[in-house]
């Protein structure tokens, strides 16, 4: 292994095919393995399908994915190299102790703190390529230096700086946004950085956002200049990709018909948040859980376009004292 794998990194890798309930990793003669708990058989089968074969980073640790006889996997420790994802009480690994000694007949080289210290060192696109299961989406170098974007066919009476911000903060940290006087259909937004632009541009293409068509391709501006007309977004709390950003990065995708629901009070309601979001379109079917001790919901609309609008509008909106957050889910059903 040229980088660490540790849990979070096959979390990163397997979970935008489902739900990841157990990861239990373990060194065998034949080399590094891993054993992968989802809730449901279809998203092992989706899992199975669209890894077999790929690299979790890019030109290295290519995956060998195969089914398990075992139905369950017994996790005994939350660590680096174990985790029940349903049960966060657990005891973190004690040192010199192996997590699941029933499993394998040895543990990874790499030490916890190594492991982090050797993932930090790790350059900024591979890290990124693994979290979209071993390689950049088609047609994102990871080299591109320009970070403002040029948004044309725009619904101006519709939308606005924020509800913009809500819709490009999925795909990197927003710097600054600006609508064109003499176009009021155009406006420009400058992500964190190059790799983010080219994420949003890739996803967002041709997204139906108020009954009109986007367009995206890169301006010629390198930013966007400070200004009364220009609104500001570097220091919004609402930005994602400050804290764990390749973690952020595989919540990334085109827009569907799922919004996951984060931040929620813990005594919501599932028709609480029916009630929230169905001004923005028809909802199909939801469903309230809980991850980690923290409320989560799933919320499907009856297309892709109801979905955006409804991420563009309640992103950030409040329901009790929390503040919500809302993305898109690839999750094909509730």
């Amino acid at each position: 292994m040229l980088y660490p794998i540790t849990v979070e990194v096959l979390h990163q890798v397997f979970s935008p095919h489902g739900f990841v309930e157990k990861i239990v990793t373990f060194q065998k003669s034949a080399g590094f393995q891993a054993l992968i708990q989802f809730q449901s058989r279809q998203s092992a089968i989706q899992a199975r399908n669209s890894l077999q074969g790929r690299n979790i980073y890019d030109g290295c640790c290519q995956l060998d994915v195969h089914y398990s006889k075992l139905s369950d996997l017994q996790v005994k420790y939350n660590s680096d190299r174990s985790r029940d994802f349903t049960n966060s009480s657990l005891p973190t690994e004690q040192r010199g102790r192996s997590s699941q000694p029933s499993y394998g007949d040895g543990l990874c080289a790499l030490q916890p703190h190594g492991a982090r210290d050797a993932f930090a060192q790790m350059s900024n696109t591979a890290a990124i390529a693994a979290a979209f299961g071993g390689c950049l989406p088609p047609g994102v170098s990871g080299r591109n230096d320009k970070c403002t974007i040029l948004v044309t066919n725009l619904n101006y009476d519709e939308c606005d700086e924020d509800k913009l911000f809500n819709l490009f903060s999925i795909y990197g940290n927003v710097v600054r946004i600006k609508f064109l006087h003499n176009k009021p259909d155009h406006a420009l937004v400058q992500m964190g950085d190059g790799l983010q632009a080219e994420l949003a541009i890739h996803f967002l293409k041709g997204t139906m956002l108020f009954g009109r068509r986007m367009e995206l391709n890169f301006s010629k501006h390198p930013d966007i200049t400070q200004g009364p007309d220009t609104h500001e977004y570097a220091q919004c709390s609402l930005n994602r990709f400050n804290n764990n950003a390749v973690k952020n990065y595989r919540y990334c995708s085109a827009p569907t018909r799922m919004i996951h629901v984060s931040s929620l009070p813990q005594d919501i309601t599932e028709e609480e948040i029916v009630t929230h979001l169905e001004d923005h379109g028809i909802i199909s079917n939801s469903k309230l859980f809980e991850v980690n001790g923290k409320k989560q919901a799933l919320v499907l609309f009856e297309n892709e376009e109801q979905a955006t609008k409804a991420l563009v509008c309640k992103n950030g909106s409040s329901i009790g004292r929390s503040s919500i957050r809302l993305s898109f889910s690839q999750l094909q059903s509730v």
